[in-house]
């Protein structure tokens, strides 16, 4: 028997690979099966089933796609409703792979249709938990995400559904059980994950806050709900795709890897009135780019911030990259939000439109060292696009805080007729920011390279580290 981990970085995702004597399950798939396909294959192994431990928020999952090519049953918890072929399991159903067993344990809290897969090797000893966004290393999932999409199920009633399906159904399972969850660090769907990936359920059962024995129900609501961000607003419309079904990744990649010269791709841009989503580094989109393209660097959190900036989940798209291979990772990463309607892309990046001189555009970057002379002269306005979060434990006294995410709401707060300078934490978040507002007339700016981490590094006559007192 084999159990693996899956981990893809960019949205602290873990898939997770079951293969017992021939037979083989794949646990919450991002879009892009073939990985899993080509993992079953090196085990000569068929993909029995596709167990979805809920209607993932975060990512479209891979699920029917891989059900397609493989002829896999999709299986989903109690009171799941998709629109489409699946297996509804019932509470404490068992299903065989192999000569292992899969428990499904339904564990409403996180969505109403929540369900744990308890992993039973040959021998018959319950050895792992798959939780998905039930339990976390260190966390569990919110309750507050499904109200996004069904009003009644508030984040109160879904906490306290959490609330009983952890402490009846999981808190009492062997302490030597291993904990698979659905996603680590850096993930939205929680608020404090471990960095870790994995643990044993006694280990959780001392050091998870929200696994305390001596929670009542109220304090445990009050603790889960305290705290919580806004959720990304992709998040609900992930849902629905996972609910309702989705177009073949096949498909979205046929279309979006069509090549352009640069008379064309402009004529297409034009014609189609498509977002130019250059995904270079900061450092090289700042040299030059094509007049209006927004720049979201493929080396980060890519994905969150399309989501997050794009609100059109059908927004045509056209790409720059670096290169063929870039722009691939680009419509896969896209479409594991959601994203489908890329429909082309620049051939040969951004050095063609130069080559044939067209009209480009730059933006200005200062260092911190820059910054100390322009504040102690000018009082420049500084504008600071970290969450608020960020910015309400450290900041530059005087700055402002206009958090990434909430940018095109704040946009009359940037001055039209005054020079000033913008910085996040590293400049990835900040570059982002620029390109925004090139794109909505501003010019007289700056961004400063390295961000909050060089100034706090140089530009010690301004960075005195305050709590907040200029929100916007």
């Amino acid at each position: 028997m084999k159990i693996e981990q899956i981990y893809t970085g960019c949205l602290a995702h873990v898939a997770y690979y079951l293969e017992s004597d021939g037979e083989a399950a794949i646990f919450d798939p991002l879009r892009e099966v073939q990985p899993y396909i080509d993992r079953a294959r090196k085990d000569i192994a068929k993909i029995k089933y596709v167990f979805e431990t809920h209607f993932h928020a975060d990512f479209v999952s891979g699920h029917l796609d891989l059900a397609s090519k493989e002829k896999a049953t999709i299986v989903y918890g109690p009171t799941a409703k998709p629109n489409f072929e699946a297996l509804i399991a019932k509470n404490n159903q068992i299903f065989e792979v192999g000569k292992c067993k899969v428990k499904a344990i339904h564990t409403p809290g996180h969505t109403m249709e929540s369900t744990c897969y308890l992993l039973i090797n040959e021998e018959g000893k319950e050895f792992g938990i798959i939780t998905g966004d039930t339990l976390f290393i260190g966390d569990v999932g919110r309750p507050d995400l499904a109200q996004h999409v069904i009003a009644d199920l508030t984040q109160d009633k879904l906490a306290r559904l959490l609330f009983h399906s952890l402490r009846e159904k999981i808190m009492p399972l062997a302490d030597d059980l291993i904990v698979y969850p659905n996603h680590g660090a850096g993930s939205a769907c929680g608020k404090m994950m471990s960095k870790e990936i994995t643990d044993t359920l006694g280990n959780q059962k001392r050091t998870n806050y929200a696994l305390n024995p001596q929670f009542t129900e109220d304090e445990f609501v009050l603790a889960i709900l305290t705290g919580l961000n806004t959720p990304p607003a992709y998040f609900p419309k992930n849902v629905l795709m996972n609910i309702q079904g989705y177009e073949s990744l096949d498909a979205v990649m046929l279309r979006g890897q069509k090549p352009f010269d640069a008379k064309t791709f402009e004529l297409v841009a034009n014609e189609t009135q498509a977002l130019i989503l250059d995904t270079r580094k900061a450092s090289e989109f700042c040299k030059g780019f094509i007049p209006n393209s927004i720049n979201i660097g493929l080396e980060s959190n890519f994905a969150m911030w399309v989501g997050e900036l794009i609100p059109d989940l059908k927004q045509q798209i056209l790409i720059v990259a670096d290169d063929n291979e870039k722009v691939q990772e680009t419509i896969i990463r896209l479409s594991r939000v959601g994203y489908d309607y890329c429909i082309g892309y620049l051939d040969g990046g951004f050095q063609t439109w130069k080559n044939v001189n067209k009209e480009i555009d730059t933006i200005d970057r200062i260092t911190a060292e820059d910054l100390v002379i322009l504040e102690e002269i000018h009082k420049v306005p500084i504008f600071d696009v970290r969450k608020r979060s960020e910015f309400q434990s450290e900041h530059i006294v005087g700055a402002q805080n206009v958090p990434l995410n909430e940018i095109n709401n704040y946009l009359d707060a940037f001055p039209r007729d005054q020079f000033f300078v913008i910085h996040c934490l590293g400049g990835y978040r900040s570059m982002i920011a620029a390109s925004i507002l090139k794109q909505r007339g501003f010019e007289n700016f700056a961004d400063v390279v390295g961000g909050f981490n060089e100034i706090k590094i140089t530009a010690t006559p301004i960075s005195d580290y305050v709590c907040p007192t200029t929100l916007l």
